[in-house]
């Protein structure tokens, strides 16, 4: 079964830095990787889109929020992804959810999404 998992969140004070880190593994079949996405989710708030990526022609697509502060990039086995957050704002508090985009052969194409991790930005 295919795993998603997130690593790098934590607190950071205003205009701090934080990289989140992603990984898809568990893969028993060839496939194909479409795209990797973050998402965030604050409380009392929907899920929104903040960054993608889609592969394997690196093309990114950034949240309004998000532009000029984040950068989203693959790794080279494009099962990897990062978001390196710049500028951070109270506003940015959130779980930051990791969501890949892929198909194995013989099998439709789907997406999973890792579990989540906390980005606090407080002074």
């Amino acid at each position: 079964q295919v795993q998603v998992v997130e690593s790098g969140g934590g607190l950071v004070q205003p205009g701090g830095s934080l990289r989140l880190s992603c990984a898809a593994s568990g893969f028993t079949r060839s496939f194909s990787m479409y795209a990797m996405s973050w998402y965030r989710q604050a409380p009392g708030k929907e899920r929104e889109l903040v960054a993608a990526i889609t592969l394997p022609s690196g093309s990114t697509n950034y949240a309004d929020s998000a532009k000029g502060r984040f950068t989203i990039s693959s790794g080279n086995a494009r099962t990897t992804v990062s978001l390196q957050m710049n500028s951070l704002k109270p506003e940015d508090t959130a779980v930051y959810y990791c969501n890949a985009d892929f198909r194995e052969i013989g099998l439709g194409r789907r997406a999973s999404w890792g579990q989540g991790t906390q980005v606090t930005v407080s002074s």
